[in-house]
């Protein structure tokens, strides 16, 4: 009942607060850019959606428009020189992140939920067809971002968005919410090499996801 209807019932009333507050932001952010560097102010990439569908994923446009469309961040080299300045704050801050609340309202993507992945991350896509990733919609955020995000693993970044597919809950989303507000406000795994992933256990309890952090002191 949750994920077929209270979850997207929580999504879609997100996204349209979300979009309100933040629309007088996002004009001044579109300036901001349009300043800075020639280009659009939206980046448009093509991600894996939800039963392998693709979509085109908004973010705000944080590199030159020189750079290649359609790599990962981490798999360009000299990948600094290529993100303009205002775009090395928005990404600081996941503000770049924040144009989803659309994808969320057009019912692409849901609010918590396994990252959308890039069409060329094939061995990513591939582990996560084999462990039910594919059936629930990608999120904003979700249980790898909170853990290490881009330096997380594939094989274990698939196992997060495994689990995270079999256990949807609203106490799992809403432990998600709450950490990620708490990751973003630390600017933790923000492309800065600054923070290593959490050794954790992952755990199921009447349907409803665990994380307890191992890590010995």
């Amino acid at each position: 009942m949750y994920v077929h209807f209270f979850k997207r019932l929580f999504d879609v009333i997100i996204a349209i607060i979300a979009l309100i507050i933040l629309c007088i932001p996002f004009i001044i952010i579109a300036i901001l850019i349009k300043l800075e560097s020639k280009g659009p102010v939206m980046f448009k990439q093509n991600r894996v959606g939800i039963n392998g569908k693709t979509f085109k994923i908004y973010k705000f446009r944080s590199m030159y428009i020189t750079a290649p469309h359609d790599a990962s961040t981490n798999s360009l080299e000299h990948a600094d020189d290529m993100i303009t300045k205002i775009g090395k704050g928005l990404r600081k801050s996941s503000i770049d992140e924040l144009p989803q609340f659309i994808n969320v309202l057009k019912g692409e993507m849901s609010v918590i939920g396994p990252r959308p992945v890039i069409c060329a991350e094939t061995e990513l896509i591939m582990m996560r067809h084999k462990n039910g990733t594919e059936t629930v919609l990608p999120g904003l955020t979700g249980l790898a971002q909170v853990h290490g995000r881009d330096h997380v693993p594939n094989l274990q970044k698939a196992q997060y968005d495994g689990i995270y597919a079999a256990s949807v809950s609203f106490m799992t989303d809403f432990k998600l919410v709450i950490r990620t507000m708490w990751y973003v406000f630390l600017h933790i795994g923000i492309h800065e090499g600054k923070h290593k992933p959490e050794n954790v256990q992952l755990t199921k309890k009447s349907n409803v996801l665990t994380v307890e952090n191992t890590k010995s002191e």
